[in-house]
C-alpha cells in the first residue's frame, strides 16, 4: 500500500481575559484586525466574543509545527496585551459565567444560536484539535474505526477543566459534559466505508437538518474540508509543549494503524459501549485512575498503559523524528494533567489564606503564565 503522508494540522480555541480581574472579556473588532492582518488565513473568531481561534499550516511533523504554533500563539499574546487582555488556552475559565457571555455576530454563530437553542448558549468551552493527513477516503474510515479506540487515553492526557463557574466539578474534563448536549457528539459509530459515511451525512443535508458534514461533531471525524482524521477529543492545552505531545502521538498512533494493515493485521474493534466507559472514566479521573485494558479486562494505570502506547508507536514516532516529544506523554502521567496543576493552585492559595474568589484568580493567572511560558 502506498504511505500516506499523515501531515499533521492543529487547530486551538483560546479565552481572552481582563489581565486586571482576570475574568472573560470579549475581544475587540481592532484585536482581531491586527491577528488577521498578521496571521492572514489562520485565526478566526469563534462561537463566543471572548474566544479566538487559530490554526497551524500543513506540517510534516510537530518539528514544523512547533515554529508555527509558536508563532501563532505570539501573535494573539502581544495583540491582546495591547488591549490589557491575555489569552489562556484552559477548556473552561475557573470562574466566569456562561450566561454574560454574547456569541459573535456571524450568519453561522446566528444559526447556531437560533437552531440550538439554550444548549449552545452554555458553550463556555474551547478544545484542540488535531487533523491526521490520510488521502484515501476508505482508509480514513477505516482508520477512525480503529483510532476511536484510543480517544480516551488522549482525553485524559489533555484534561484542562476541572473548573465551572467558581466551582470544582470533581471531573477533569468538564468540557465534555458541556458539549455532549449536542447534538452529532460523542464517539464515532462505527462504518465500513466513506460511501456509507457519504450515505448517511446526505440524509440529514437533504432533510435540511444539517448543511454539510461540519455540522458533525464527533470526536473523531473525517473532515468536511481537507483529506484528513480529525481528532477532537482533546482539551486545550496550557502549555505549548503538551499540545504538541498530543499532535505528536495522534500521528504516531494513526500511522501505526496503518503500519498494522500492510501486515495484514489491524486493531481490534469494540463496542463503542465499552470504549465510552473508558471516555466517562477519561472525563472523570484524567490520568488519576487509570482506564480499562479491554483485551485483558483489567483496570490498568495511565503509566503501564501509556507506556504500552509509546512502545507500539516507537517506529513511528522515530519516522517523524518526534520520539522526544511523544515521550512527553509519560512526563504527562508522572507530573500531572493541566487539571491537576490548576487544583494544586487553587489548593495552595486557600491554604495561603486566600479567599475563594482570589484562589480562582490565582488559578487564570496560572492559566496565564503557562501560555506564555514556551513563547
Amino acid at each position: 500500500m502506498t504511505e500516506p503522508e499523515f501531515t499533521i494540522g492543529i487547530e486551538e480555541e483560546y479565552l481572552l481575559v481582563d489581565r486586571d480581574s482576570l475574568a472573560l472579556a470579549e475581544a475587540p473588532p481592532e484585536l482581531m484586525e491586527a491577528c488577521q492582518e498578521e496571521i492572514q488565513g489562520q485565526v478566526a473568531p469563534e462561537f463566543l466574543k471572548c474566544q479566538i481561534e487559530i490554526g497551524t499550516k500543513v506540517c510534516r511533523n510537530v518539528t514544523e509545527a512547533r515554529e508555527d504554533l509558536r508563532r501563532l500563539r505570539s501573535c494573539v499574546s502581544e495583540q491582546a496585551a495591547k488591549h490589557n487582555l491575555a489569552p489562556i488556552a484552559a477548556s473552561c475559565h475557573p470562574f466566569s459565567d456562561w450566561r454574560e457571555q454574547h456569541h459573535t455576530d456571524k450568519e453561522r454563530y446566528n444559526a447556531l444560536h437560533d437552531d440550538l437553542a439554550g444548549v449552545v448558549r452554555r458553550m463556555l468551552i474551547c478544545g484542540m484539535h488535531v487533523h491526521v493527513g490520510v488521502d484515501a477516503p476508505d482508509r480514513r474510515i477505516d482508520l477512525m474505526n480503529q483510532l476511536s479506540y484510543f480517544l480516551p487515553h488522549l482525553l485524559a492526557l489533555s484534561c484542562s477543566s476541572p473548573f465551572w463557574q467558581g466551582r470544582d466539578t470533581g471531573l477533569d474534563s468538564y468540557r465534555l459534559t458541556v458539549f455532549d448536549n449536542l447534538p452529532r457528539t460523542g464517539l464515532p459509530p462505527r462504518m465500513e466505508s466513506f460511501g456509507e459515511f457519504e450515505r448517511s451525512v446526505k440524509i440529514l443535508t437533504d432533510l435540511g437538518v444539517i448543511e454539510d458534514a461540519s455540522k458533525i461533531w464527533w470526536d473523531l471525524r473525517p473532515s468536511s474540508k481537507f483529506p484528513t482524521l480529525e481528532s477532537r477529543i482533546c482539551d486545550v492545552q496550557p502549555r505549548l509543549e503538551h499540545t504538541l505531545t498530543l499532535a505528536a502521538l495522534t500521528q504516531a498512533i494513526t500511522r501505526m494503524l496503518w503500519r498494522l494493515a500492510t501486515h495484514n493485521q489491524r486493531w481490534r474493534i469494540y463496542d463503542s459501549f465499552l470504549v465510552a466507559e473508558n471516555r466517562w472514566r477519561a472525563q472523570r479521573y484524567g490520568t488519576r485512575e487509570g482506564l480499562i485494558d479491554l483485551g485483558l479486562g483489567e483496570i490498568v494505570p495511565m503509566a503501564q498503559l501509556v507506556g504500552e502506547i509509546l512502545e507500539l508507536v516507537q517506529e513511528d514516532a522515530e519516522h517523524f523524528d518526534a520520539l522526544a516529544d511523544v515521550g512527553r506523554a509519560g512526563e504527562i502521567v508522572e507530573t500531572g494533567t493541566s487539571a491537576n496543576r490548576q487544583r494544586q493552585v487553587y489548593v495552595e492559595a486557600l491554604e495561603a489564606g486566600y479567599e475563594r474568589d482570589q484562589a480562582l484568580q490565582a488559578v487564570v493567572r496560572h492559566l496565564i503564565e503557562e501560555f506564555h511560558a514556551d513563547l
